[in-house]
């Protein structure tokens, strides 16, 4: 128990670190993946060819190749950002086409016939979508969603390798104090495991409220 007693700070600097990425990184997220999710239904040729090119490159890069190619690759184009921000646009980018796909998946789910009403009515492809086909199709994607949101706060603990604050870092200023490095992974754990619990009960109370009845 001292462990932590004796470096609670310093756990709580990685906590706080690991769960700012992970809100920030699962914003982006949902934006992004709301937006190629979009692209992929649309009927614009070449923005469904945007969306697909998309969602097939990034979930076919592994992540470190990703948090490698966004820090040293923007700042070669002149953009210069604190390691965080290029920690959240990796995450970020990353999670957003296993997000598309999910959304993707929930508006096929959606029957044929309800955007073929709306388009019947004078609704616009962006009306139909918003107002008609992504209402129906969020009630059934929130768990896989969630799930998804999940694996992205274990996956911020890459951002420790880019001298990025967060909650797996933080065995190494612990190691090098001479701390049991078993212990000082038990309670990495159990802040992991504070986060995940904590969107799996926000996801849970989503499903219940608007969730469909099965």
């Amino acid at each position: 128990m001292n462990v932590l007693t004796d470096n609670f700070s310093t756990y709580g600097e990685g906590f706080l670190g690991t769960l700012e990425l992970t809100v920030y990184a699962s914003l982006l997220a949902l934006f992004l993946g709301f937006v190629m999710a979009s692209f992929r239904v649309a009927p614009v040729g070449s923005l469904r060819v945007f969306g697909t090119v998309w969602v097939t490159v990034l979930r076919n890069t592994p992540l470190t190749l990703l948090f490698f190619a966004v820090l040293l690759g923007l700042p070669r184009f002149g953009l210069v950002l604190p390691f965080e921000v290029f920690a959240v646009l990796a995450l970020g980018c990353y999670t957003s086409a296993f997000i598309c796909e999910v959304l993707r998946a929930g508006i096929n789910t959606v029957p044929t016939g309800q955007g073929e009403a709306a388009r019947g009515l004078g609704m616009s492809f962006a009306q139909t979508l918003s107002l008609v086909v992504l209402p129906q199709a969020f009630r059934s994607v929130i768990p896989p969603v969630g799930s998804t949101l999940i694996a992205l706060a274990k996956n911020s603990a890459i951002a420790g390798a880019f001298s990025v604050t967060e909650l797996l870092g933080t065995y190494k200023t612990l190691n090098e104090l001479g701390y049991s490095i078993v212990w000082t992974f038990v309670w990495i754990a159990v802040g992991y495991l504070i986060i995940t619990l904590a969107i799996s009960a926000l996801f849970h109370l989503l499903e219940r409220t608007f969730g469909v009845a099965r």
